[in-house]
């Protein structure tokens, strides 16, 4: 059985939490996000801590899971969440032009992306790009939508990648 679902959600100040037939919304400074509520899961706001429960066993695993999406939807309004790209490789840049961001990944032609609405797009240094909003499934979404236009390669490493990330290296082939 899922212990996930009985661990409370602790609700900060500044953000609400609104419980529809259908719907669960939480509203924070940061802005507005809503999810589907299933039929048979129940949620409980009290002393600043949102809690789910139901009554059918088979709903404790959804119950689990609508617990972690309330959690990430709370961070979001409150804190929102960010991913950091970085472009490597000799003349691959990123520039905005206004709420497009401008890369230049060695192909022929400049690539344009739109930001779509409720994300925000930096360029901190011609070689970092900032992905951030309050939904976390779309920040990474749109962090993944940009480094496909070129994966990391695995014998340079040139392309886009995520900050951190650890590109395992291939041998070249010896002469």
């Amino acid at each position: 059985m899922s212990r996930v679902a009985k661990k409370p959600v602790a609700l900060p100040k500044g953000v609400e939490v609104t419980v529809a037939p259908q719907s669960i919304s939480a509203k924070g400074p940061k802005g507005t996000l809503s999810v589907a509520k299933p039929a048979g899961i129940e949620l409980a706001i009290e002393n600043g801590q949102a809690m789910f429960s139901t009554a059918d066993e088979s709903l404790v695993p959804l119950a689990g899971t609508l617990r972690a999406i309330l959690a990430n939807m709370v961070k979001g309004v409150s804190e929102g969440f960010e991913r950091k790209l970085e472009l490597v490789g000799v003349g691959y840049r990123a520039a905005m032009q206004g709420k497009d961001l401008s890369l230049s990944l060695g192909f022929s032609h400049p690539v344009v992306f739109k930001a779509p609405e409720g994300i925000t797009l930096a360029t901190p240094s011609q070689t970092e790009i900032v992905v951030s909003g309050p939904d976390k499934q779309r920040v990474g979404e749109v962090a993944a939508k940009i480094r496909a236009f070129r994966p990391p390669e695995p014998y340079k490493g040139k392309g886009v990648k995520y900050a951190g990330e650890n590109i395992i290296r291939k041998e070249a082939k010896k002469a």
